[in-house]
């Protein structure tokens, strides 16, 4: 059936991937345009749109809710990974300038390259080697370190100290993000996709929670845009990754992970057009670095998974 709606229609998976990276870019617009809301509370409220979304589905394919016994340990962290990914991710988003947090998650490809090489013993050339310092060299272009730039850093949002913080936040939200794939990779296919995010939801859910008590940020939003802000984030980071997903079941992964850095122009856009916040050249230079480096190594991923299927058909 795949196969038949490819050959239909050769370009849907590339729009579902462009569609998917729109409705993530606008679930980030509406973030930053949430005012006294803690980023810890929008990822509980994401969290439980997740469930409310994967619950008929684990009913329906009678998937269980634990999983595998000799897999539970990694749907453990990789729910740990994944929601602590999401919560640095929408802090990041909340203390500096929306392109800025964007670009530096597209960084993950070259920390996912060089985990699987560590954890799961994949080839690490110097192509890999080349795109990690492209990547590191577009995260300083954004970060601007005084000892660097000098004491006078432009284009940032608040203070220099809450830029950093961003910085941090979004570096290791991207660390983590990169461990989840890798902790999917080693899962494979015996776990299903449902279950998968069923324990990023409820794992999620819960360290918000707790991390809500403790940092004493509780709090019912406001009447008006922020409940409404709330629930479009949910609706609309939920659409995001089902055309995601739906792009990955027609279409291979390298020009899928390609398209994926349209991400990178929407949230360019975005914020001009409604944040009124004009990127600098500084982030302008750092976000191709970071999207050369990312699509190179989509790219030679790609070719790679190709030779490897064609010596298996020889």
């Amino acid at each position: 059936g795949a196969k038949k709606k490819a050959a239909k229609c050769p370009g849907l998976g590339l729009f579902y991937t462009i569609l998917s990276a729109f409705l993530f870019s606008v679930a980030s617009l509406f973030l930053k345009k949430i005012e006294d809301i803690h980023s810890v509370e929008v990822s509980a409220f994401r969290c439980v749109f997740q469930m409310a979304f994967v619950l008929p589905g684990l009913i329906y394919y009678k998937t269980g809710f634990l999983g595998p016994k000799g897999k539970r340990i990694f749907l453990f962290f990789r729910g740990f990974l994944g929601s602590t990914a999401m919560i640095l991710l929408y802090y990041a988003y909340q203390v500096m300038p929306l392109a800025d947090a964007t670009v530096i998650t597209f960084t993950s490809p070259v920390f996912t390259s060089f985990l699987a090489w560590i954890f799961l013993k994949e080839k690490y050339s110097l192509w890999d080697l080349l795109f990690t310092l492209f990547a590191v060299a577009g995260v300083i272009l954004i970060a601007r370190p005084p000892f660097l730039f000098g004491s006078h850093v432009t284009g940032i949002e608040g203070s220099y100290s809450d830029h950093l913080k961003g910085i941090i936040a979004a570096i290791a939200s991207t660390f983590s993000a990169a461990s989840t794939i890798v902790i999917l990779r080693k899962v494979g296919k015996s776990v299903h996709y449902f279950l998968s995010i069923w324990y990023y939801a409820v794992i999620g859910l819960i360290g918000c929670v707790i991390a809500l008590f403790v940092l004493n940020e509780w709090r019912l939003p406001h009447c008006g845009k922020d409940r409404f802000f709330l629930i479009l984030i949910g609706l609309l980071g939920l659409g995001g990754q089902i055309f995601l997903t739906k792009a990955l079941q027609i279409e291979k992964a390298g020009p899928v992970a390609i398209m994926r850095t349209m991400d990178v122009v929407f949230a360019f856009i975005l914020q001009v057009l409604f944040l009124n916040h004009i990127p600098t050249w500084w982030t302008v230079g750092g976000a191709l670095c970071v999207v050369a480096s990312s699509s190179g190594t989509a790219i030679r991923k790609w070719r790679h998974s190709v030779k490897k299927a064609k010596q298996r058909a020889i």
